[in-house]
């Protein structure tokens, strides 16, 4: 009888682990799929120059504002290449930033800074670091890539009254500032609504919100506006978009060392 228990106990821990580790796989196929739908509503828009506005609040309440512009590249079968430069104010006038985003190597960014004219490489176990004393770190600055994340489906939900996707995005580069992502995409259009970054430590670091989505290219949906919060500090980073325009015929040459101390 004895025996009997024991080998009933036995199947039904087994068939649970089974349950289970399908279950599991299924909620990581689902998350793929939908990262997946994620880059694929996000490509073909091939180049994009933008002016923005960044507004850094610290933890007083004390804002200061700054004006830069972006030009970025589509890059097919790799990641992303961008070119950052700062306008305003007078003590950062001419700073240039330099991104060459990549799907499974390190991303490889560079800064030039001119009161010292010279061009700073940014080492990659540096790129959980603050971007020009923003909240926003290296690392947000790279192309989101399928090969940076495992990828684990979540639930289905709301956020402010929107139907979502709450998927959960660990980055594989050791380097990196988080442990996880928890990110909510909208089911209209697969982007991003809202993302929770966590420390080291696993304990939430930051909150990014992505508000004002706009329609280009009858087909590319983009935020005017992103606002990260550090929840550890409580300041805060703003991005406006003031103008975005796609298909402007930047070219790879574009995106090189030398145009960072060429950027005007």
């Amino acid at each position: 009888m004895k025996m009997v228990i024991k080998r009933t106990l036995t199947a039904s821990f087994v068939t649970l682990s089974l349950i289970s580790a399908f279950s599991v796989l299924a909620d990581q196929g689902k998350g793929l799929e939908l990262a997946k739908l994620r880059k694929q509503a996000d490509s073909g828009w091939q180049d994009s120059q933008a002016t923005l506005t960044m507004e850094l609040k610290n933890a007083a309440g004390d804002t200061s504002l700054r004006k830069l512009r972006i030009k970025s590249l589509e890059v097919n079968n790799d990641g992303d290449k961008g070119l950052t430069i700062f306008d305003t104010p007078r003590d950062v006038k001419g700073t240039a930033f330099l991104n060459h985003s990549h799907a499974v190597k390190p991303d490889d960014q560079w800064l030039y800074l001119p009161a010292l004219k010279r061009v700073k490489r940014i080492a990659s176990r540096n790129k959980s670091g603050p971007f020009m004393g923003s909240e926003f770190a290296y690392e947000d600055l790279s192309s989101f890539e399928l090969e940076k994340y495992t990828f684990n489906f979540i639930e289905e939900t709301t956020l402010d009254g929107q139907s979502v996707y709450l998927v959960e995005q660990v980055p594989v580069d050791r380097y990196s500032g988080y442990t996880k992502q928890r990110v909510w995409l909208a089911k209209s259009h697969y982007q991003p609504l809202k993302v929770e970054f966590y420390d080291r430590k696993n304990a939430l670091l930051k909150t990014l919100e992505l508000k004002g989505y706009q329609k280009y290219l009858d087909k590319i949906w983009r935020a005017n506006t992103l606002v990260m919060n550090n929840v550890q500090t409580q300041k805060a980073t703003t991005l406006t978009t003031t103008k975005l325009v796609f298909k402007t015929g930047l070219q790879v040459n574009d995106f090189n060392k030398a145009s960072l101390k060429r950027a005007r």
